[in-house]
């Protein structure tokens, strides 16, 4: 009886503590604001790996990547919490692919019905075209106004070496291959000048409509302001270009109003530990150590994200080929996606990585290619076997051809009072000396060789396209560069979109929309690179591919990392580095996958 009574009491006891719990107001999640400071480059692989110890810094943080942004920002489009995003791009350097994927990312923020707030000391393309995201665009009411265009500016170098008694000796296959002119003309041949024209206006045409659009501007208002080099920030916002001017305390405060006190300014939203490890002396380097060596073990199905992020040569292809052949052998890897950023280079290391996506091809598992700011020549071949290609409007890619170059050193070594000896056996053991120029049976027998690559390069394309090209393949070759709107058109690529949509096409084609994502290798510091765990042996691969690491590689290097060049603006570091790996591709008796370089201002 007694426990009868007792047991009633509980049951009563217990539902009376259920209802208490369901009339309890549900307590309120305080509003997120999540801030994207965006500063220096903007990485694709996330990787800084250290080459030596001479060159060992305390320094072990890591690059903030496009996938890390893209991931960041598709949390914010789903999370109820996170009100608004606040972007501040000064001093971003992010090319104009980038630039085109952040804002796509924006407006989904925006067709979300969340905020998009925007600050800017400078009103460059860049800050313009994200501005026109944003349904917030401040502008410092002193700030400088750079919107104006775009252009595209080429050195060469024949008159340099002219007076240093170099020459460049050249083979193209394709006369739109203009890659190496800049050494042996002083200005573009007229194929090379109709194919910049045409990339340009591609180019500026879409920097017109996307603020335009964005802005809800005519496209002649816009090209009004890019034209008037005399326009202020007050005159941007008459304009209707941008929103308001305010300094930048007055903006915090407006924020602050907007959003209460209660709003948490996340200025690390979903992103990962930038900083890395603490190190302050031996022990914490030496845990770093033992930490990295430690091998990752994949505990559920996942989306393999890989990143080619420079010129293709056998240093930078050979990881690249080692996470592919890994992820065949990976059960958990669902869908690869292949995000490249490259204006290529060797053609035999193209090939190699080309043969690595094959052998993931064949297990039937979804091959999705994101090209970046520029996946042309090389870039491109490795990417023409997915089974569906991306690319910004903005990327620029193509220059489907080879070339063959190489320095010729014999007049500076006459300047300096240098002479050659050569014993040879072989009627062209020597053709690839740099004392002299090649002979016409040399030229023709390299030739024969460059058309045996062309052929080869025209039938990856031709294999992995299919009836997507519009039409004939050679009228759309022969070294033609083109954004990636114009190779929309014609077929080269399948869709505007950038790295999220390839992630969210692979997710749909291994039938996995929710499964992880993960960027592999994994993003590291040149410190923590120095200490990851040793390259394991494949034993189903007895003959390996490697690369030796060259005189210039090594150069570029210590020049890079060892504070010689930290003075210079990014871009001028990046085109030595450019240069050296150029003077390193013509050491080599080498077919060249590589197309002009475009820079775009």
């Amino acid at each position: 009886m007694i426990q009868s009574i007792v047991r009633q009491l509980f049951i009563a006891s217990l539902a009376s503590s259920v209802l208490f719990a369901q009339e309890k107001p549900a307590r309120a999640v305080k509003p997120i604001v999540a801030v994207y400071d965006l500063e220096g480059v903007i990485s694709e692989s996330g990787q800084d790996s250290g080459s030596s110890l001479l060159s060992l810094s305390m320094d072990a943080s890591r690059p903030l990547t496009m996938f890390d942004l893209t991931r960041s920002l598709e949390k914010v489009v789903a999370d109820p919490a996170v009100k608004a995003v606040v972007v501040d791009a000064d001093g971003a350097s992010m090319d104009f692919s980038q630039i085109l994927e952040f804002r796509r990312q924006l407006l989904a923020v925006r067709q979300a019905g969340k905020d998009v707030w925007l600050y800017t000391e400078g009103l460059s393309n860049s800050i313009a075209v994200l501005g026109s995201a944003a349904n917030h665009f401040t502008l410092l009411p002193e700030a400088s106004c750079e919107f104006h265009g775009i252009s595209s500016e080429s050195m060469y170098f024949k008159d340099l070496l002219d007076k240093v008694g170099v020459k460049a000796d050249v083979i193209h296959i394709g006369d739109f291959k203009s890659f190496g002119e800049n050494f042996y003309r002083t200005g573009p041949s007229e194929e090379a000048r109709v194919q910049q024209e045409k990339l340009i206006d591609s180019m500026y045409e879409q920097l017109v409509s996307t603020v335009a659009e964005g802005r809800k501007l005519e496209p002649a208002v816009v090209r009004n302001v890019i034209d008037d080099g005399a326009i202020d920030a007050s005159g941007i916002v008459k304009a209707g270009v941008a929103d308001d001017l305010m300094y930048r305390t007055d903006f915090v405060k407006k924020l602050r109003e907007t959003y209460g006190k209660e709003a948490k300014f996340d200025r690390s939203y979903e992103l990962p530990d930038l900083d890395g490890p603490e190190i302050e002396g031996m022990m914490d380097i030496f845990q770093l150590a033992f930490s990295s060596a430690k091998d990752s073990r994949y505990g559920k199905d996942f989306i393999a994200v890989v990143a080619l992020d420079r010129d293709i040569t056998d240093e930078s292809v050979a990881p690249v080929r080692s996470q592919i052949l890994k992820l065949v052998k990976e059960p958990r890897a669902k869908a690869l996606v292949l995000r490249v950023n490259s204006p290529g280079g060797s053609a035999m290391a193209s090939d190699v990585l080309w043969e690595a996506a094959e052998e993931w091809k064949a297990t039937g598992r979804p091959f999705v290619v994101s090209m970046g700011g520029v996946a042309a020549s090389g870039g491109y071949y490795v990417s023409a076997g997915a089974d569906r290609i991306f690319a910004e409007s903005g990327t620029v890619t193509g220059s489907i051809g080879v070339v063959g170059m190489k320095l010729v050193v014999a007049g500076a070594m006459e300047k300096l009072g240098i002479t050659s000896h050569n014993t040879q056996r072989g009627k062209h053991s020597d053709a690839n000396t740099m004392t002299r120029g090649f002979s016409e049976d040399e030229a023709k027998i390299i030739r024969d060789s460059m058309l045996k690559t062309y052929a080869t390069f025209k039938k990856r394309v031709t294999d992995g396209r299919g009836k997507a090209l519009k039409g004939d393949l050679e009228p759309l070759a022969g070294g033609r560069v083109y954004s990636g709107a114009q190779a929309l058109e014609i077929g080269l690529v399948d869709e505007i979109g950038g790295l999220h949509e390839a992630i969210a096409y692979a997710r749909t084609s291994a039938k996995m929309e929710t499964a992880e994502v993960k960027l592999l290798p994994e993003p590291k510091s040149g410190l923590e690179g120095m200490f990851a765990a040793p390259k394991k042996t494949d034993d189903d691969e007895i003959i390996q591919a490697s690369f030796q690491s060259t005189t210039a590689v090594r150069l570029r290097d210590s020049l890079l990392r060892e504070g010689m060049l930290q003075g210079l603006p990014h871009p001028a570091r990046a085109a030595v580095a450019r240069l050296i790996g150029r003077v390193e591709a013509f050491s080599k008796p080498q077919v060249l996958m590589i197309a002009p370089d475009v820079e775009i201002k």
